[in-house]
């Protein structure tokens, strides 16, 4: 797949792909990119009180049913390769085998771009944990000892989404991306996820407040948007 058109988003929990960066998946979706997303965690502790103010709910059901959500989500995204590795929430259990398991992926399909959190977030520890665990499982995919047989990974860009409130983590977008001719499809997505469905106004607002910075950066005339921050230099050929 090294010369496909891939993508790679790795999300700490079941939702964080949609609020955070579906308008980006649909939009290179639609283009004929491969996108692949990692569930870290189905967010079963601390993301899903609304399940869990249900009678006689169970830690099981709850996975269930937010898995059930994330799945149509991405369906919605065009997202056809989705995967739930169930590590735990509320901490999020990351180790070597995990690790590892996430460098294969990077090997496997060879990402041109990757995704995933901010670097802090002084509300949710799991977020800046996954953000370090993702690059360090690209700094291993880069490694020619690692696995000598496999080809090495190159030096796809990372963007880091944006975090619930940003001022208080630090993140600063330096990318805004033009989302509005599939903001109908995130919103959809959105609408899946019925266990936080007090989000889905916030992630609205959030989309029309990037979509009005990035027209005022542009000459364009952009309703919805999404921020990302990079985390290394750009290599460009011509700064026009």
């Amino acid at each position: 797949m090294s010369d496909n058109k891939t993508a790679l988003v790795v999300s700490a929990h079941s939702a964080d792909f949609v609020w955070r960066s579906g308008g980006a998946i649909a939009l290179h979706a639609a283009q004929g990119w491969q996108v692949t997303v990692v569930c870290l965690s189905y967010g079963e502790r601390g993301e899903s009180a609304k399940l869990w103010r249900q009678p006689g709910m169970t830690l099981e059901r709850v996975k269930a049913a937010r898995e059930e959500e994330a799945k149509k989500a991405a369906e919605v995204l065009g997202v056809h390769d989705i995967q739930f590795w169930n590590l735990g929430d509320y901490p999020i259990e990351l180790n070597n085998d995990s690790l590892f398991r996430l460098v294969d992926v990077y090997r496997a399909i060879h990402p041109k771009f990757v995704l995933t959190h901010s670097k802090k977030d002084i509300y949710n520890h799991d977020h800046p944990a996954v953000t370090d665990f993702a690059q360090n499982a690209r700094i291993t995919a880069q490694a020619h000892g690692h696995n000598p047989h496999q080809k090495v990974l190159g030096a796809p860009p990372v963007f880091l989404f944006e975090p619930h409130q940003p001022e208080q983590c630090d993140w600063k977008p330096d990318v805004l991306l033009d989302i509005s001719s599939v903001w109908e499809k995130k919103r959809a997505a959105i609408e899946c996820m019925a266990g936080q469905e007090h989000l889905w106004e916030y992630y609205t607002r959030v989309a029309l407040q990037r979509g009005a910075q990035a027209a005022r950066n542009s000459e364009k005339s952009i309703k919805y948007g999404e921020g990302y921050q990079s985390v290394f230099p750009h290599v460009v050929e011509t700064l026009a």
